[in-house]
């Protein structure tokens, strides 16, 4: 099972190729992240991570809640950038791959 740790957007960006990325603080861990499924995201924003993508926008509220109870049932130390499995949960992405052009058949 994979639990989904808040994390708050401090930086967001389009590159060349059109991914939509953003930097996030996951509990003290600074994360790239894809922001494709919520575009609108904004520095100060909170989200919801799986598998490298944002997927849920939280209000303030509701992130720091969730923080809270991760910390009170043992899954977070009390201490930033002490997620359990913080290194391994938002990889940096390259760049997507160019497909070739095609041809079309004559």
């Amino acid at each position: 099972m994979c639990l989904g740790i808040p994390g708050q957007i401090t930086r967001t960006w389009i590159e060349p190729d059109g991914q939509r990325l953003a930097q996030a603080d996951f509990v003290g861990e600074l994360r790239t992240i894809r922001i494709d499924y919520l575009p609108d995201l904004a520095v100060g924003d909170w989200t919801i991570l799986h598998a490298g993508f944002a997927l849920t926008k939280l209000d303030e509220a509701q992130a720091l809640q969730t923080l809270a109870t991760m910390r009170e049932v043992g899954l977070l130390d009390a201490e930033p950038g002490s997620a359990h499995d913080a290194p391994d949960f938002a990889p940096d992405f390259p760049a997507s791959p160019q497909l070739p052009a095609t041809q079309e058949a004559s």
